[in-house]
């Protein structure tokens, strides 16, 4: 597949030394014919870094709601490749959490160990696709002029959106590997379930597949109506962020992802931990939108896979740390319902120096030796 890649349904347009304006005429051309459009910012000839949109025409959510035009960014890095059955035989679909985008995978912890030469998922080898979720980074969401009259999004619409993509406008008929952190660890399950054949691996890492209650729920919760409570909210239409609602939200965010052990270890005093919680406050007002923050939280309040866990029939190694405030392991969820999952594992990452709550699905170094271990019983005969 290379960048003029054109189906019946789906164009794709290469961007490279195309004027602006002649750029647009021709992605208005695409929509006006009612096609979905696929644009890569670069083609595909290397294991270069490349970005690309893919807008799905008329495209109706799991609530009913349709939205005339959906974008969906992605990036991936290096080229797809077939079996000798014509199947993609390399690709690796890997998912962000809630309020990021595919972008943090390209950091030194997470790309430098992993997709360098002669690691797990090299460059080289695998063809590494990296979406920004519904309401997330550069795909569609409220903050783009809708506002509260954005589709109300779930996980579902989420996957659904994905699997169009890689069918329709990057030719991926099939994944190598499925994983995601935190809300793309539920993802994850989800495309287990959804879309059972479609992959030989799954790794849902810092997740549970089950609906989200308990304090979970009741922090979402808590954050959304902290945001909803400001007046500067303004039911969504601020022309400023609502900094006391968001103040609020950001609270429980911080909580959700802490880990105790070493927020005391690199806080040890009142004005170091003072400190720290300024960094992180302002790192969370620089990169948040109160409505869209809305939606991502929210968008989690059907996820359920639990009753359709039995569907999954690729090998499947759920991977969570002990320190990881939003799934803690004494609730004992992932215990139960593993034994769902017919070719399932259950690891749960223990405390030490190196994992650091719910952020522990971003560092390859604590659980690499697993996703090894799993591309290994996976391999396709």
């Amino acid at each position: 597949m290379g960048a003029n890649y054109l189906r019946s349904d789906a164009a794709a347009i290469n961007f490279r030394n195309m004027k602006s304006s002649i750029a647009r005429n021709l992605f208005a051309a695409a929509l006006s014919t009612g096609i979905s459009a696929c644009f890569f910012l670069s083609p595909l000839t290397s294991a270069a870094q490349t970005e690309g949109d893919y807008v799905l025409r008329d495209f109706t959510f799991a609530s009913g709601e349709k939205l005339p035009e959906l974008r969906l960014h992605y990036t991936v890095l290096g080229r797809p490749m077939k079996d000798s059955h014509g199947h993609t035989a390399n690709a690796v679909l890997i998912m962000h959490g809630t309020t990021g985008d595919g972008h943090q995978f390209l950091s030194r912890q997470f790309a430098g160990g992993l997709f360098g030469k002669g690691q797990l998922l090299d460059t080289a080898k695998y063809f590494i696709i990296l979406p920004d979720a519904i309401g997330h980074g550069k795909s569609s969401k409220p903050s783009n002029g809708l506002h509260m009259r954005f589709p109300k999004y779930t996980y579902d619409d989420m996957v659904r959106a994905q699997h169009l993509m890689l069918t329709e406008c990057l030719g991926v008929d099939h994944l190598r590997l499925v994983m995601g952190t935190s809300m793309g660890g539920m993802q994850t399950w989800v495309w287990g379930t959804m879309y059972p054949d479609f992959m030989d691996a799954l790794m849902p890492l810092a997740s549970l597949p089950v609906a989200i209650a308990g304090r979970n729920r009741m922090q979402r919760k808590m954050a959304i109506n902290m945001i909803e409570m400001d007046p500067a909210w303004n039911n969504g239409e601020y022309s400023s962020e609502p900094r006391v609602g968001l103040s609020g939200a950001i609270s429980s965010l911080i909580f959700m992802v802490s880990s105790p052990w070493q927020y005391q270890r690199l806080a040890p005093t009142r004005e170091q931990a003072d400190s720290m919680l300024t960094v992180m406050e302002d790192r969370y007002f620089k990169s948040l939108d109160a409505n869209d923050m809305i939606y991502q939280l929210d968008a989690s309040r059907f996820y359920d896979p639990s009753p359709h866990l039995a569907a999954i029939r690729a090998p499947l190694y759920a991977v969570n740390s002990a320190d990881d405030q939003v799934n803690p392991p004494e609730l004992g969820i992932l215990d139960r319902e593993i034994k769902k999952v017919a070719k399932g594992k259950y690891i749960l990452l223990p405390i030490t120096e190196k994992t650091t709550g719910h952020g522990t699905h971003s560092n390859p170094a604590v659980w690499g030796e697993y996703l090894k271990e799993l591309l290994a019983i996976s391999e396709p005969k």
